[in-house]
């Protein structure tokens, strides 16, 4: 195996034994194959759309099969092989469409005449020929390329997926993840023609994430400012982590009147802003942190626990019978719910102790996106005038288990008291219950959502820059960001699409970005590591 797709990859050069993330050779190479059928089939339907054959459903599985490669997905083998035989039938019905419309296919891929074996040792065996690395003969830029709009696609997917789901969906964002899957198979395009597809995904994501934004306010509402209960309250308890609101809805509609109370976990913690969601009165609160403390922070919780999503690890044996999956998430032997019925985890809270007692905790603000605080602009705008805030700081992004990660606390516990920090993504949970006061009465530390809410601070930054007539390089904004999978390098290559520049970028640079690849991001768009929060906090204020 050889991955390298994460920020915590092995030594941090690539991943060849097992996954970091518990991903084993198996799923590793099943992965491997399936990413190299999908693009098989998004080169069939390139030219089925030149012949007039647009098919929504292929469509949508693309995107949903290749959201189920990001890490920390899925881990079920038996899901990959299905996976694979369906992009390879639809492969094939999809060509002999094309022939009988008379269009004309492009079979010189090997790709598009791929055969896979029919048991899972077989496609182990043939993932030689599919994996990151299987051309040698390809210039490390332009394989460096290449994977990063791999990758970007990959997060992509998950937010269109997201989208599709809550019924937001632009064919023009399915179209461009056949054509760039398609454009990987391709011999004839040089340093600076990958580098033009590199920037076309960062203006889909752009696109797919003002989806998913209308998707989520469409049907909960926009989010308004809400203090979250970090304790918990005597009772019953399921914990939903994650990212999908209408999982989640789903849940609290199933939940209603049942004696159990519902807690968010991870990235779940900005849905307890939006209107059509909080209105549950068992939706009480929030437990634990990001997604890597998640076997220490199960292991304590005395209910049924959901994931939804991405971000599932190996389950330990402490919470292992207590733990479900939905949607796209999977691990062998963990409970799959597919048709929203949640009934199982229902009952499974209810044979559980829950929470002996009402346990008090700390609060937090979640609901500042971009209507809540454009809302307050005014007041925005003129604090900056009368010089009571000096700077705005997106700290923002993945967390992870590298100790480096450290630096985003310090960072945000040294920044002045006459700046203002914007936050989303589960790196805040690096410093999301820190008391850091107020200016003139608007929060220091505003959390905007989750990853995908990249499109409301984008929205927020973009609103400043009018209201003060410069461009967004020329607010006094800076962004510290942080990364750790593919929905982080969609998100970074939308804010390269946008021309911004000076991005901070940790804890550590990607292994699949080499140094001349790293010059170009480097001369064009001024993208720089962090070094430390002092250093950065002085040349950013001076």
């Amino acid at each position: 195996m050889f991955c390298y797709q994460c920020e915590q990859t092995a030594k941090g050069e690539g991943c060849n034994k097992s996954g970091v993330c518990g991903k084993n050779p198996e799923v590793a190479a099943l992965q491997d194959v399936l990413v190299y059928a999908l693009k098989g089939l998004s080169a069939v339907s390139v030219d089925a759309r030149k012949s007039g054959i647009v098919d929504h459903d292929i469509a949508v599985f693309t995107v949903k099969a290749l959201f189920s490669t990001l890490t920390n997905v899925d881990f079920d083998p038996a899901r990959f092989l299905d996976l694979i035989k369906k992009a390879v039938a639809l492969r094939d019905g999809l060509k002999e469409r094309v022939k009988k419309a008379g269009g004309i296919l492009d079979e010189k891929p090997a790709a598009v005449s791929f055969q896979p074996e029919l048991t899972v040792a077989g496609l182990v065996g043939q993932a030689k020929i599919a994996g990151l690395k299987a051309d040698a003969s390809i210039h490390p830029d332009i394989l460096s390329l290449q994977h990063i709009l791999l990758f970007g696609v990959k997060g992509v997917a998950a937010y269109a997926d997201h989208a599709q789901i809550l019924g937001q969906e632009d064919d023009t964002v399915y179209a461009f993840v056949q054509e760039a899957l398609a454009a990987i198979l391709r011999e004839n395009i040089d340093l600076n023609g990958w580098v033009g597809w590199v920037l076309k995904c960062g203006e889909i994501n752009l696109r797919t994430m003002e989806l998913l934004d209308a998707g989520n306010t469409g049907a909960f509402g926009h989010p308004v400012p809400t203090s979250v209960p970090l304790g918990a309250k005597k009772g019953k308890a399921i914990l939903i982590s994650g990212h999908d609101l209408k999982d989640l809805s789903a849940l609290l509609k199933q939940t209603e009147g049942k004696g159990i109370n519902i807690y968010t976990h991870g990235e779940m913690l900005p849905a307890h802003g939006y209107p059509e969601l909080k209105k549950y009165p068992h939706f009480y609160g929030h437990y634990g942190t990001a997604w890597q403390n998640q076997a220490r922070e199960f292991a304590e919780f005395p209910g049924a626990i959901l994931m939804t999503t991405n971000c599932i690890q190996r389950p330990r044996e402490a919470y292992a019978a207590n733990i479900f999956t939905c949607g796209l998430v999977g691990w062998p032997g963990v409970p799959h719910i597919a048709d929203d019925n949640f009934e199982p985890v229902i009952k499974k809270a209810l044979e559980l102790p829950g929470f002996a007692a009402d346990t008090e905790g700390k609060s937090v603000m979640v609901g500042f996106a971009r209507n809540a605080v454009l809302g307050v602009a005014d007041n925005v705008i003129e604090a900056v005038k009368g010089k009571a805030i000096r700077h705005f700081f997106l700290v923002a992004g993945c967390d992870g288990a590298k100790p480096g990660r450290n630096y985003y606390t310090e960072f945000v516990e040294k920044a002045p008291k006459d700046t203002l920090i914007l936050t989303l993504a589960c790196g805040k949970f690096r410093f999301f219950d820190k008391e850091l006061g107020d200016i003139g009465g608007i929060p220091r530390l505003l959390d905007v959502g989750q990853c995908n809410d990249a499109y409301s601070a984008i929205q927020i930054a973009v609103a400043l820059s009018k209201a003060f007539n410069v461009g967004v390089n020329d607010l006094p904004l800076s962004m510290i960001l942080s990364w750790y999978e593919q929905k982080a390098v969609a998100i970074l290559l939308t804010l390269l699409y946008l021309g911004i520049k000076d991005i901070r970028l940790g804890p550590s640079l990607p292994a699949f970005i080499t140094p001349n690849v790293l010059d170009v991001l480097v001369k064009n768009f001024g993208i720089k590591p962090i070094t430390t929060p002092d250093e950065d906090l002085k040349a950013i204020l001076g």
